[in-house]
């Protein structure tokens, strides 16, 4: 929340917005969860760049710089969980250094970085939000040549065919509106052996479109997250396997949490301490009380607490759905290009 307060004299105020922009972009957004989600598939740019402008520096504040979700162990910190989740995924791909791995929707580096300081391995990560490349620039600063970033969509990567020895995703490819298009493009820019690794937002088979609560669940996920849809678990595995890759591994990894730290355990509270404040509902709330004053005050943009709510929203969705089991946010895959693959 203080970056508000402290980027006024940069001419910005929430992402790469200005201060006159942020209300008008956040009915913008707003809008397009009014329409299908067919229509949200088509317009998926401006849903992922107006969510990402408008709520990177809310998790920042509340997240840091890994914005995922981990199964954890009883005891574990949430700190310590991600970073576990994301060796597992660099353990699995068998990541080394002299790797070229490709992260599919980088967000602002946290994990490459983390990856990229354990495995030695190279990263290029891509991301269609521009504010959020400059950020990862930022984080990834020390590593050199060993990060390198690529403003553009994961629909159509600007890289050659067989470019990278693995590739990744950590919840970024939710917001991909064709699963079976971004899978041939990772299929198509790795080598022959190639693996690919990941964990998706999904809906499991406790989901009943019929049940008005599951569907109330489900939509406020999408908007409270920046989502044209969420496709079910099995959309997954038969999109892997139309793309042309093997599949190795599946698995809904929130079933792996202690029953005691639950993956969505972070935003009901549960942690206390002053690091998970920021996360939970009192502290959600404090930070949403406090925008709306900063609005009135004139020292936070208009529009700044429309975002804060939509993000809680969002949230308590996200805590409905792992209690409900309707909805887990790390569907495991493994997947491998065919030695014999024709490209």
């Amino acid at each position: 929340m203080s970056r508000f307060f402290a980027r006024r004299s940069s001419g910005r105020s929430v992402g790469d917005l200005a201060a006159d922009e942020v209300k008008p972009t956040v009915d913008d957004y707003s809008e397009l969860f009014d329409e299908s989600a067919e229509q949200r598939k088509e317009r998926y740019h401006t849903v992922v760049n107006h969510y990402y402008n408008l709520a990177t520096d809310f998790y920042e504040f509340g997240w840091g710089r890994s914005f995922h979700f981990a199964p954890r162990r009883r005891g574990e910190s949430l700190s310590a969980s991600l970073l576990r989740h994301e060796l597992f995924l660099a353990a699995r791909l068998s990541m080394t250094s002299g790797m070229q791995v490709l992260d599919v929707g980088c967000g602002v580096g946290g994990p490459m970085a983390n990856l990229a300081r354990h495995t030695g391995a190279s990263f290029v990560g891509i991301n269609l939000n521009a504010y959020q490349l400059e950020r990862a620039k930022q984080y990834t600063s020390d590593l050199g040549s060993q990060c390198r970033f690529i403003h553009g969509d994961f629909m159509q990567v600007p890289e050659a065919d067989g470019q990278f020895d693995a590739a990744m995703n950590i919840e970024a490819i939710a917001h991909a509106p064709d699963k079976t298009g971004v899978f041939r493009e990772v299929f198509r820019v790795l080598r022959p052996g190639g693996g690919f690794a990941g964990y998706d937002w999904c809906l499991t088979d406790s989901f009943d479109p019929a049940n008005e609560d599951h569907m109330r669940i489900k939509n406020d996920i999408m908007k409270g997250n920046g989502l044209p849809d969420i496709a079910h678990t099995s959309e997954i595995s038969s999109a892997l396997l139309a793309a042309g890759f093997e599949l190795l591994e599946t698995r809904d990894l929130a079933l792996e949490s202690d029953p005691e730290t639950p993956w969505y355990r972070p935003l009901q509270g549960r942690d206390l301490n002053l690091t998970s404040l920021p996360r939970t509902p009192i502290g959600r709330a404090v930070t949403n009380l406090a925008l709306g004053v900063g609005e009135k005050l004139r020292i936070v943009p208009e529009g700044a607490q429309e975002i804060s709510s939509a993000l809680n929203a969002g949230a308590d969705a996200l805590v409905d759905g792992g209690i409900t089991g309707v909805f887990t946010p790390m569907f495991y895959y493994l997947a491998r290009k065919p030695l014999a693959s024709e490209d």
